[in-house]
């Protein structure tokens, strides 16, 4: 390759974008695989056929239609993995509404924002989910739950939300049960249905997805028919998939993980979808590959992580697995090899993206050579285009780290409500800004080295945690490990890393830091070494390193320096 080749690559296709909105492709599966099991829920002890599937969800659409929700309305679903959330998912597009994807894991404050930010007219919730009492926090928020009629709420702190549907065999004051729902619906509002599905447009907005928000308010993404359904498509096309397909998805619903690279990469496929619990279990995993024959599992690092070292990996037959992603944060080079010869997925892909992109725009493909699969993010997704640039906005040769930015198809319509926010993630070009510090080889294949506001720099020298985390995972002791940047008066910066050993292991900071000296760099060998037994980790199993670095510089009384 001639020298200083730029930093950009496009992906191309013999296979042409879908213009298509999301009912339409479940009515097209259900006309080519009607009988095919589409959904199997574990916990719930539900098998559905695609063309019950269909049935549910254009059921459920025509009772959201009898509510009087009009198009365009956004309707909130707050419930962990279940068979009702994908019907949920087909009903509110077909309904021509806009899904609002509500983390299980949030709090009064986080669900008056969601809520309030995108102006919910309806809620679709469960009546809990582990430690959250999501009823009693919805009368907390609501006290007019009490006495309200039914669709007809009036709350002083939830101005908008006048409809709640409760996932429950329990009538509860002023809410809808779930499974009454389609018996609302009229002739009328079937034939209303009919005519609605037939104006939509697939550039229409269908899902707003909210960014973890690890600084300042989460943002809703908001994410067109056109965009989720592509994105789904050309998944499964990189994991080879097919209508025999059965995917594992213990990642949360929610995030696009479990929504579309698992939901709507088999139902573009004609494959079957398994749910082994409600919320992430290792053995529940285990044990439905198991039984279920699972062909392809979905995770992120610390998911693979957990099923690989549960007490009774090996008494669970996973001689089926072929497939899957490991995706969410960056995954381990040793991780990924014990996933190849240990549970059998001789073809399993590595996929980065974000929420604002819908997600996926880099994958790898299994017939990539092993050592650029396991360590690299792959190359780029069709129809996508990437370029790195500087700090300056120019792009850079291939080989040198910088921004990663996106453009396409995948790109979102824009933060709901949000222009500024907007503005300032994708500029007038198009171009999606990522925060994320990538580098591309001659031969495409990228690399993430960390996060634009995680790069640490200390003394001059630029750190990328990455680097640090890959060649720790290669001691003996370690299960997994977080680095990350700490004030430092003299360096700017110093590196620290947090360390969780395998079990009944013990090791000390000098045994680590020995590890690495004469291996890496001097500046990048960990000044400080903390040990735990858990990482703070958001629901979908990304590492929060900021609060790591707060409770660092609070446990080491650090002093900031001062900046002019």
């Amino acid at each position: 390759m001639a020298e200083n080749v730029l930093s950009y690559v496009c992906g191309t296709s013999d296979e042409a974008l879908t213009f298509s909105t999301l009912g339409s492709a479940l009515k097209k599966t259900c006309e080519t695989w009607p009988d095919h099991e589409a959904l199997v829920s574990c916990h719930q002890n539900v098998r559905l056929t695609y063309a019950a599937l269909a049935a549910r969800a254009d059921d459920f659409a025509a009772g959201l239609i009898a509510l009087g929700l009009p198009r365009g309305a956004r309707v909130g679903i707050w419930s962990p993995n279940n068979v009702e959330w994908v019907i949920t998912l087909f009903a509110a597009a077909k309904a021509g509404l806009i899904l609002v994807n509500v983390n299980p894991a949030y709090r009064l404050f986080e669900l008056e924002y969601a809520l309030n930010k995108v102006e919910c007219a309806a809620l679709i919730t469960a009546r809990s989910f582990k430690s959250s009492d999501y009823l009693k926090m919805l009368v907390d928020l609501a006290p007019e739950l009490a006495t309200a009629r039914p669709g007809a709420l009036r709350a002083t702190r939830l101005p908008h939300l006048t409809t709640l549907i409760v996932i429950d065999a329990d009538l509860h004051p002023g809410t809808f049960r779930f499974d009454d729902i389609p018996k609302l619906a009229t002739p009328e509002c079937r034939l209303a249905l009919a005519a609605i599905e037939s104006s939509l447009q697939p550039d229409d907005p269908v899902n707003i997805q909210f960014t973890s928000g690890t600084t300042g308010m989460p943002k809703g993404a908001t994410l067109s028919h056109f965009n989720l359904l592509n994105n789904g498509y050309f998944v499964g096309q990189s994991m080879r998939f097919t209508a025999q397909d059965r995917l594992c998805i213990p990642v949360p619903l929610y995030h696009c993980f479990g929504m579309v690279m698992g939901v709507l990469t088999c139902v573009t496929h004609g494959a079957t979808m398994v749910f082994p619990s409600d919320a992430f279990d290792p053995e529940m995993v285990l044990r439905a590959v198991a039984h279920e024959r699972c062909s392809a599992l979905h995770g992120v690092p610390t998911m693979f992580i957990a099923e690989l070292d549960h007490p009774d990996f090996f008494q669970h037959d996973l001689s089926n697995l072929r497939t899957g992603i490991m995706a969410g944060a960056p995954c381990p080079v040793e991780i990924m090899k014990r996933v190849f010869s240990e549970m059998h997925m001789s073809e399993v892909t590595i996929a980065y993206g974000m929420t604002e992109t819908s997600p996926v725009s880099f994958q790898s493909n299994p017939d990539d050579p092993l050592e650029r699969r396991v360590s690299t993010i792959g190359r780029v997704h069709p129809h996508v285009e990437v370029k790195i640039i500087d700090i300056e906005g120019q792009v850079v040769v291939r080989g040198t780290p910088g921004e990663l930015c996106t453009r396409g198809y995948s790109v979102m319509r824009g933060y709901w409500g949000d222009e500024a926010r907007t503005r300032e993630a994708i500029d007038v070009a198009g171009w999606m800004h990522t925060g994320d510090l990538a580098v591309i080889d001659e031969d495409g294949y990228c690399n993430i080295v960390g996060r634009v506001k995680d790069m640490i720099i200390r003394g001059g020298e630029n750190v990328y945690p990455r680097e640090i985390e890959e060649f720790l995972f290669r001691h003996p002791k370690i299960n997994d490990v977080a680095a990350f940047g700490v004030p430092d008066v003299r360096f700017g910066e110093q590196v620290a890393v947090w360390v969780k050993l395998r079990d009944g292991l013990a090791s000390s900071e000098q045994e680590i830091q020995e590890f690495c000296r004469g291996q890496i760099a001097h500046y990048k060998v960990p000044h400080y070494v903390h040990f735990v037994a858990e990482f703070p980790m958001t629901v979908t199993g990304k590492i929060q390193k900021f609060v790591m670095r707060e409770a660092m510089i609070e446990m080491l009384a650090l002093e900031i320096p001062q900046t002019a």
